[in-house]
């Protein structure tokens, strides 16, 4: 499930792959993008969830994956792992293909238009890149939600701090003892504060290689807290861990009611 530390691990990729060259041909849902055409990549880069690709002339790209996006790169005339029905976007360079399938949402942009700018400033500070400081995000938390917000809600709110997906808004609450149904209003500065930091800290740890890790005791029993363990006990008090699909667009959390029985302070 791509998150911040995914896109930002993707951009960095893409970008050692693909900046300086010149494109051979770029399709959008099987159509050419006339304004890719002959185009040389200028820049890949990422804020929060987003991907955005620039190119000479003036264009970009704005890529959201979404729960099921991923892209591959082909050997041009390698038979794709995926139908190309599916295939959302396709880059090709020579001798590769870079597709993006599945992706949740793509844009073209002018890259200095107004649409462009408008779409960076809706997000809130990248917290994998951004070190945005608590007061800050408190004070975009006050103003863009409500103190009726719950917490799994505020957690993915892009707007407030950008990175932050279903996998790291489960493992955070957990580790902060947040029941996740608590609402915005009925918890401290100092614990939203903890909740944002910890967030970032996860991010910033699984910038490098390898899967996404919350739990590093080396037990060999799991790397994350509780996401995905839905009826598994609880690492810290042995408590059958609880799934439910919460808050305002049902996305599944896993938590504790033993250790997440709420926190007010």
């Amino acid at each position: 499930m791509p998150e911040g530390d995914t896109i930002h691990k993707l951009a960095t990729f893409l970008s050692g792959a693909l900046v300086g060259r010149r494109l051979d041909g770029a399709r959008l849902q099987g159509r050419t993008i006339a304004a890719f055409e002959q185009g040389r990549i200028l820049r890949v880069t990422s804020k929060g969830k987003h991907l955005f690709i620039d190119v000479e002339g003036g264009a970009s790209l704005r890529v959201h994956l979404g729960m099921y996006g991923s892209w591959h790169r082909y050997p041009v005339g390698q038979a794709w792992q995926k139908p190309a029905r599916r295939a959302t976007l396709v880059l090709s360079i020579p001798g590769q293909d870079y597709v993006c399938f599945n992706a949740k949402e793509v844009e073209i942009l002018d890259t200095n238009g107004l649409r462009r700018r408008d779409r960076t400033d809706r997000l809130g500070p990248d917290l994998s890149r951004d070190a945005p400081s608590a007061e800050s995000l408190l004070h975009r938390a006050r103003t863009l939600s409500s103190p009726e917000t719950e917490l799994v809600d505020l957690l993915l709110d892009q707007r407030i701090a950008s990175g932050i997906g279903n996998v790291y808004k489960s493992e955070v609450l957990f580790l902060e003892r947040c029941a996740p149904k608590t609402r915005f209003g009925d918890i401290s500065d100092e614990t939203f504060a903890a909740l944002y930091r910890t967030a970032e800290r996860l991010l910033l740890s699984n910038l490098g290689g390898g899967p996404r890790i919350t739990r590093t005791a080396d037990d060999g029993r799991g790397i994350l807290w509780v996401y995905g363990r839905a009826e598994k006990p609880c690492f810290r008090c042995g408590t059958s861990l609880l799934r439910e699909r919460l808050g305002q667009h049902a996305r599944s959390t896993y938590w504790c009611p033993a250790c997440q029985s709420g926190k007010s302070g």
